[in-house]
């Protein structure tokens, strides 16, 4: 069981509580596209090789792997408001650090500020996703897609506060320590909107890290949990090969030029915010299943069109129909996972941490498949995992009874 604010009935009006979430996400999407954005700038001014450049981002890596890896059994030891709160603390700094050691031109202070931000990034989307589940649950409409397609508003709104930036040659220190500011006053003001409490298991101090795995494994032998892992595997990878290949497969596969696959990453990245957006009126209309269901489909044509045609306007499509079908399976998938009674914290935290982890290591895993078969023919891995979301969809409809159990 986890314990609601005050151990009383939970509020039926959360809307401070959503809108606290919807800055929290929005922050986390602004605060990631902009250190993206300079990433050419943070290389040169760091004198790093490509390689060297490589080892800096490891640190982003190695930082966000073992915050999304930790959230769950943090959450449910001190619940989602001091989680929110720390991570994003460690986000913000590093930001910050990240900003001085461009300034200073040191590199292992670039990979120290990148794993205090990947460290606070993915304990912090574990973290939100857990309380925006409970929230959409007390409100009792969906509010999961409004949340990400907050965070997807957030990274345009980044990526475009980057470019003028970077046009406009403001140094990156002062862009980097002035989102930092930000977002820390911004986080400060909406934290204590969050309640207390929520997340936390009772007794969850005292389990051991066994006792916390077998757990964990429990819930993936549950049949409707593994369905709903299919299909946040499958959405998720989508999400995740298109922001890290998109660009560069519509360079090399398409004869696009580097601007005009910018342009391209743009529309997808768009398409992805208005998919996000629209999709709470579409699963009041239609049920989370159907929406899912058509939006793997939505996203496999997509896809079919950038592997397997030759016209780049056929392709250009298939960028946009791409990020219109990757919109909603991820928000959707946590939705289901926090249907039911039980331990929803657990369910939402499982089936998010699988969807992060698709995100993060499936996109490079992609790269080595690029290298023996080529970028375009590596994507067939997306469009099949896609197929299996689509097939497996069914799972996000609510819980039987004995399942809410």
């Amino acid at each position: 069981m986890t314990e609601h604010p005050g151990g009383g009935a939970p509020p039926t009006a959360p809307t401070g509580r959503r809108r606290a979430l919807q800055w929290i996400f929005l922050l986390l999407g602004v605060s990631l596209a902009s250190w993206v954005t300079r990433t050419p700038a943070i290389r040169d001014a760091l004198a790093a090789s490509t390689g060297e450049m490589g080892l800096v981002l490891f640190g982003l890596s190695v930082g966000s792997m073992t915050g999304i890896l930790a959230a769950g059994p943090v959450v449910r030891r001190f619940g989602t408001r001091p989680v929110i709160a720390v991570s994003m603390a460690l986000a913000v700094a590093g930001l910050a650090v990240l900003g001085v050691a461009t300034a200073v031109a040191t590199a292992p202070g670039a990979f120290a500020g990148l794993l205090l931000f990947g460290l606070g990034m993915g304990c912090s989307e574990i973290a939100t996703n857990v309380e925006g589940a409970e929230v959409e649950r007390l409100a009792g409409r969906p509010l999961m897609p409004l949340l990400h397609g907050t965070f997807s508003a957030g990274t345009v709104a980044g990526a475009v506060l980057g470019m003028v930036f970077t046009r406009a040659e403001v140094a990156v220190e002062w862009h980097l320590l002035g989102v930092a500011v930000l977002a820390g006053i911004i986080t400060t003001a909406v934290v204590p909107a969050v309640p207390t409490g929520f997340g936390k298991q009772r007794g969850g101090s005292r389990r051991g890290a066994g006792a916390a795995a077998r757990e964990q494994f429990a819930l993936w032998t549950q049949p409707r949990i593994a369905l709903i892992g299919c299909v946040v595997l499958g959405m998720a990878l989508a999400e995740g090969a298109a922001n890290d290949w998109l660009p560069l497969l519509m360079v090399d596969a398409h004869g696009f030029d580097p601007a005009s696959g910018t342009v391209l990453f743009a529309a997808f990245a768009a398409s992805m915010t208005t998919g996000r957006f629209a999709g709470s009126a579409l699963v009041v209309r239609f049920g989370r299943a159907a929406v899912v269901r058509a939006s793997a489909g939505l996203a496999a044509l997509g896809l079919i069109a950038v592997i397997f045609t030759s016209s780049p306007v056929a392709a250009s499509a298939g960028v946009v129909l791409w990020g219109l079908g990757a919109a909603l399976g991820f928000p959707l998938a946590i939705s289901a996972a926090g249907d039911g009674g039980g331990d929803s914290t657990a369910r939402v935290s499982a089936v998010a941490t699988a969807g992060y982890l698709a995100f993060l290591v499936g996109p490079p895993l992609l790269g080595s498949l690029g290298d023996h078969f080529g970028l375009r023919y590596a994507m067939i891995v997306v469009l099949v995992l896609v197929g299996c979301a689509a097939l497996t969809a069914s799972a996000v409809r609510g819980p039987s009874p004995a399942e809410g159990r």
